[in-house]
This record gives C-alpha cells, structure tokens and sequence, in this order.
C-alpha cells in the first residue's frame, strides 16, 4: 500500500497517476477536497481508499495505520501559496503535517519522501545547489518557501535526512493544475489570455540584467517531475536532499513563444506593471542543479519546454482533458 497525500493536486494526482501506469492502485489518497474543483483530478485514477487530511493526520497520529501494509508515504499535500500571508497556518500545515508523517514513517522504517520547494533557493544568492551542508545559507522570499526550509532544516538536524528524501520542486506545471486559481502556471494563463485577447501579458523587468520576459526560470513538466520522484522512491539508498528540475534556465519569452507554437498563432507578448507586493519577493533567476540525482543512476532527459508545453496545451487544455482520461498518454 501507498499513501500520496495533496492527491487531488498538480503533482500529487500525476504521481497517483504514475503508480497507476505501474500497475499500482492500492493507494490511500489523502487531501483536503474543500469547494474547489481539484476533486476532479481524481475522477479518472484509480486507489483503494480516500481520506480527508484533518481525518488522516487524527489516524496518524493514534497510530490507525498497519505500519506492515505501508511500502511508502508520498507526502506532496502543501499550501504552495507564494502569497499566502497566514504564517501560523502554513506552520501547521506544510511543517508540524510534515513532522508528524515523518516522525511516523521514521518510526516505522517507512519509505517518506516530502515535498520541498526550490522556493527555499529566494533570489539565488547562495545558488541552487541541493547540498544539505548548505542549507542553513539559504533565505527563502516568502513565507511559503521558509515554511519548507524550516522543515528541512528540522529533517537534518534530526538526522532524518540520511533516511528520508526531500524534493525541490521548480516551476511545474501541468494537467492537473485547472482548480489553482492565481497559482495556476504562466503556461494555462496564457492559453487562456491567447484564446481571448490573442496575445499574453508578461511582467515588466525591474532590474537591468534581465530585459523584459527574460527573467528565467526552471520549467518543469510534471510528467518528468514525477518521474523522478518515483525513481528516488523506488531507490531506498537515495536520500537527502534533491533537486526536482529540467536543469534549465529559460525566458518567460520562450514558453510564451511555445504556447504560441502550440496553439499555431504568431507571438504578440505585452509587458505589464507587476504588482507591488511581489516586487520584492520575485526570483529573476531559478535552475536546478542535477548533478546530484544523475550521480545516483538517473538517466532521463527531462522533455523539452517545447514539447512540454505541446503536450499540455494540445492533449489535455485543448481538450478539457485530465490524466488518467487517456489510454494513450505517454509517461
């Protein structure tokens, strides 16, 4: 048995997803369903039992769990709000929800993989390099990225790391994202902005090193996110700290060209003003140093931006589509 929780989510539905192309559906999902429409990520996936994460963490914590049954916790479940201003909550929810699971699956001897967040990087300064030895160097922007950093922190400390793996996530994007809201990827805004208006909105520049729509940022596809996380998963000598990510650095100009590409529409990209409360918590520059996961027999090239954003737009926006409701989807 497998437990994912965030399974309703972006990447938390993409990893039931890829345990179900493994054959595998004996999965409990966990999430908080609440008045969105991210319950429809499940509708097509396939797993034995579902609870609600108040619910789950209650049996977690009086020990409800035949430890025996479990192979692996797959804890992606967060509020991954960069603008979230409730700081006690996100304490609660995406580090003493993390403690509690790990401190169970630690007890246990129970594969734990978490999600982290290459949010914790902030602006860069002290590089993008998934060494624990750093950690305590790093200066996450907001409080979502410090709500990850202080458990890693905590994992290391604890000596945890040495027995469970931590993932940091770049920009991922992907089917399953639809109920996101603001948070949803540049990529589906822009499909949307294309189909009304024909044209996408960037933000401005504020510094001189980077011209508009040339900040950069570490796109990840989901497909390949996943990916890896079930190969670190799968791998029990593989623990730490890893980065999730393509390993490249491109413009927001260049996926903006490829949603253009996708949907066959001549660019017409407009700079707009960013707002100001994100102006002093923007990354310019993200991208995932590899080198660690690859030094652990990880081989696969992650897609390109370009046939990443295909995919997406052409298989699953176009369509209206979620995975799971395709036979023919590739991994």
């Amino acid at each position: 048995m497998y437990i994912v929780t965030g399974a309703s989510g972006l990447i938390g539905s993409a990893v039931v997803w890829a345990l179900n192309k493994r054959g595998i559906e004996d999965i409990i999902a966990v999430d908080h369903l609440g008045t969105s429409e991210k319950w429809k990520n499940l509708r097509a996936l396939k797993f034995s039992d579902y609870h609600e994460k108040d619910a789950f963490r209650k049996l977690i914590l009086e020990n409800k769990f035949d430890p025996a049954r479990i192979k692996a916790i797959l804890h992606i479940g967060a509020c991954s709000s960069t603008t979230e201003k409730d700081a006690s909550y996100l304490a609660d929810n995406n580090f003493a929800y993390t403690k509690e699971l790990a401190e169970f699956a630690d007890k246990n001897s129970i594969r734990f993989l978490y999600a982290s967040s290459s949010a914790t990087y902030g602006d860069g300064a002290n590089g993008f390099v998934d060494d624990e030895e750093s950690l305590e160097k790093l200066r996450p922007l907001n409080m979502y990225g410090y709500s990850k950093q202080i458990f890693d922190l905590w994992a290391k400390n604890k000596g945890l790391l040495k027995r469970i793996a931590g993932l940091k996530f770049t920009n991922v994007f992907g089917p399953g994202e639809y109920h996101k809201g603001d948070m949803r990827s540049v990529v589906i805004k822009s499909f949307e902005q294309v189909k009304d208006s024909g044209k996408i909105k960037l933000f401005k520049s504020y510094i001189p090193e980077y011209q508009n729509g040339n900040q950069m940022r570490d796109f990840l596809y989901v497909k390949d996110a996943v990916d890896m996380a079930l190969f670190i998963m799968e791998n029990k000598n593989i623990n730490g700290i890893f980065n999730i990510g393509s390993g490249r650095a491109e413009t927001w100009n260049s996926l903006a060209n490829a949603v253009f590409s996708a949907v066959n529409q001549q660019p017409v990209i407009e700079y707009v003003a960013m707002p100001e409360h994100l102006k002093d918590k923007y990354q310019y520059y993200t991208k995932a140093e590899m080198g660690k996961l690859r030094s652990f027999g990880y081989a696969k090239e992650c897609r390109s931006l370009q046939d990443s954003v295909g995919d997406y737009v052409k298989n699953y926006l176009i369509p209206n589509r979620y995975l799971g409701d395709s036979d023919s989807e590739s991994k």
